[in-house]
């Protein structure tokens, strides 16, 4: 479990730059992580949207075949939610929770000091002035 209290800042924001406490153990691994299917008999459109964007997302990668499992065991719950007639909060807060556990939202991520940098698109910036004066002097 992550540390509680406030979300902590990305690396960069952070004035003083701790070591850890406990270095993390590592486990070498071979071979890339099949995504499986999320295998729901006739999903809700949100539950299949949110599956496509956790299949995309940065942090996936990491996902070793467990949690894809545990993905799909919280998706099938909240298809359950979301289509129920009559929702229920406790529900809601296991799966919430769950989701957290797979670090689905940004401060989730930050508690385990995970930082997505998505690649920005580099524009050209265009002088469209100068661009009308070449155009009309021709």
């Amino acid at each position: 479990m992550g540390a509680r209290g406030p979300v902590p800042k990305r690396s960069h924001q952070r004035l003083r730059r701790n070591k850890d406490d406990v270095p993390a153990e590592k486990i070498s691994a071979i071979g890339v992580v099949p995504v499986p299917e999320l295998g729901l008999p006739d999903p809700h459109p949100i539950i299949v949207d949110f599956y496509e964007s956790l299949k995309a997302s940065a942090q996936s990668k990491y996902y070793e075949p467990s949690d894809w499992a545990y993905a799909r065991f919280t998706l099938h719950f909240a298809d359950r939610l979301v289509k129920s007639g009559k929702p229920s909060s406790q529900m809601l807060a296991a799966i919430n929770s769950a989701l957290t556990d797979l670090l689905v939202s940004e401060g989730a991520r930050r508690r385990v000091r995970l930082e997505v940098e998505r690649e920005q698109a580099r524009g050209e910036v265009i002088d469209l002035a100068a661009m009308f004066r070449e155009r009309l002097a021709q």
